[in-house]
């Protein structure tokens, strides 16, 4: 994996080569041969003209539109089909086996292993065809024998076929009267299997234009939706597409805020405060968020909530508080956690609603989990797991991510009971986890924000600088469309955005008078941004010049 910016958008540029201009790249072409000008089209002659038109043919066919792909064909004198395809169409329609497989042998550029799938249809064709003439099966078994054992295909599709040979009920003959049918399958499994340029791939042009759809996509730093953008033109989206202004100020907290986190579904924001409250607030369908709940159970500073994956319930805690469950219709406390666990740094749920897990900043207690009554499941405890600061559960739950030791991560897999220990060299103060489970971000006190992957295919982390952070904890996210982007807040008041695949921040939001703690990005309004402050606010942000979300 690369380990900048810079070499990873490199990387993938040469890897989807239709996704840069080659324009952008090489100079002009001159003094092309006249061969060359001729044979090719566009504004440097690099498309072959002949595969151009003959994917344009394709295209016709699979849009439904056949009289126009004739009328194509017969006009440039340029075929879909190819002479090979052509030749073994004929053959296979007309039972010429011997002919057929002489054919495909003498095909060139062609791998051994794509030629022996193709021989291997071709004799599980005729063998098919020997059984449903109702021919003896001493036909079929030599066959097999002679010609399919010896191609080196997967012994299994081997086995499969010497069984339906054997058994004619599992070979369903009696489905197999429509010969001309079966050999239209086989042309169709042909025509997939066969490489270019005998067969063309399946709808090429639709995904070249794709890949180069999303090459633009890719290129631009502020694009934050889903909807098709047009053909006719090239794409650039403005700064309006990402939050970039305050369109509302919640200020019922009495103190710094601390933390916000919106719900899975988006319908709502969960903040928590050093005034010992946490507080739910509903949002409606023109973005505009009202208290809906004030939760006043704890005693001291509430540091850290957690939605449900349901959001049912919602989980708060505090460095020097127990964890408590509240019933987000009702904002009644259900359970309180762990009486003997008042020192909880986080938690986290897993999928299915029903186990939550939480970290202990005390080295003897660590990380627990619990069920909603809470019963204890399971326990991390130990020399192993000194002093965790902050988890995560991935959405499909299956990682435990945790910061211990202050600068290393533990990522523990459930489905193999495996772990695998990250070491950083400067101190971790917060965590976050992409919602598609594949990658997490670490905010650390060296004004940095990492970015891990989770499979752990990736040598060294992505980095993003620019924002401020030294003395205290600074949480970040992911967000926008398809988590494209990462927000943080910042020891001066600002927020920052990033575009994940530039290290420089893209957007720099004013407004805050005092220390940004917390950022949370709307997963299902991707212009909607909210952050939490010392100045003992909650600011929602969203793009200039739009009248709701």
């Amino acid at each position: 994996m690369p380990s900048t910016i810079n070499e990873l958008i490199v990387t993938r540029s040469l890897e989807k080569s239709v996704q840069l201009k080659v324009c952008d790249i090489i100079p002009p072409l001159v003094a092309m041969p006249d061969k060359l000008s001729s044979d090719c089209i566009g504004p440097n002659r690099l498309i072959k003209r002949q595969e151009f038109v003959r994917l344009i043919i394709q295209s016709l066919y699979s849009l439904g539109y056949k009289k126009s792909a004739s009328l194509l064909e017969s006009e440039s004198g340029i075929s879909c089909k190819s002479s090979e395809f052509k030749l073994l169409e004929s053959q296979i329609q007309n039972f010429n086996w011997d002919e057929c497989i002489k054919t495909v042998t003498e095909i060139e550029k062609m791998n051994e292993e794509t030629r022996n799938g193709v021989l291997f249809l071709i004799y599980r064709q005729s063998i098919l065809e020997i059984l449903t003439n109702g021919d003896d099966f001493s036909s079929a078994l030599k066959v097999l024998r002679k010609r399919v054992s010896g191609l080196g295909v997967d012994s299994g599709k081997i086995h499969n076929l010497a069984c339906g040979i054997i058994s004619t009920k599992e070979m369903e003959v009696g489905k197999l009267d429509d010969s001309c049918g079966l050999r239209g399958n086989l042309l169709i499994e042909l025509e997939r299997l066969l490489p270019p340029p005998i067969t063309l791939p399946e709808r090429r042009l639709e995904h070249l234009v794709e890949l180069a759809v999303t090459a633009q996509w890719d290129s631009c730093i502020y694009h934050n939706s889903n909807e098709a953008i047009s053909l006719y033109e090239d794409h650039c989206c403005s700064r309006d597409q990402i939050p970039n202004e305050t369109v509302q100020i919640l200020n019922n907290h009495e103190n710094e805020v601390w933390f916000v986190q919106f719900s899975n579904n988006g319908d709502y924001l969960a903040s928590s405060s050093s005034d010992c409250t946490a507080i739910i607030w509903k949002v409606s369908g023109e973005g505009i968020l009202s208290l809906k709940h004030s939760l006043r159970s704890h005693q001291n500073p509430v540091s850290f909530v957690s939605w449900s994956p349901d959001d049912k319930m919602l989980l708060t805690c505090g460095n020097v508080e127990v964890l408590k469950l509240w019933d987000v219709e009702t904002g009644i406390c259900k359970h309180t956690f762990g009486d003997l666990i008042p020192v909880v740094s986080s938690c986290a749920w897993f999928p299915d609603s029903k186990r939550l897990v939480c970290a202990s900043s005390d080295p003897k207690k660590c990380i627990y989990m619990w069920d909603l009554e809470g019963n204890e499941l399971e326990a991390w405890r130990g020399v192993r797991m000194p002093k965790v600061t902050d988890l995560a559960v991935t959405p499909d739950g299956e990682h435990l991510i945790s910061v211990c030791f202050e600068k290393n991560i533990r990522i523990f897999n459930f489905p193999t009971k495996t772990e695998r220990i990250i070491k950083e060299e400067h101190v971790i103060t917060s965590l976050s986890v992409s919602w598609d489970s594949e990658f997490f971000i670490i905010n650390l006190n060296s004004q940095e924000i990492h970015m891990h992957d989770i499979a752990g295919n990736w040598k060294t982390p992505l980095k993003y600088m620019g924002h401020k952070q030294g003395k205290y904890v600074i949480r970040s996210c992911f967000g926008g469309t398809n988590n494209m982007f990462i927000a943080s807040g910042s020891e001066d008041s600002k927020i920052y955005i990033w575009n994940r695949r530039n290290c420089e921040p893209v957007e720099i939001l004013s407004g805050h008078l005092m220390n940004v703690n917390c950022v949370t990005w709307n997963p299902k309004k991707p212009h909607m941004l909210a952050s939490a402050s010392d100045d003992q606010t909650i600011r929602i942000w969203g793009p200039r010049g739009r009248n709701n979300f």
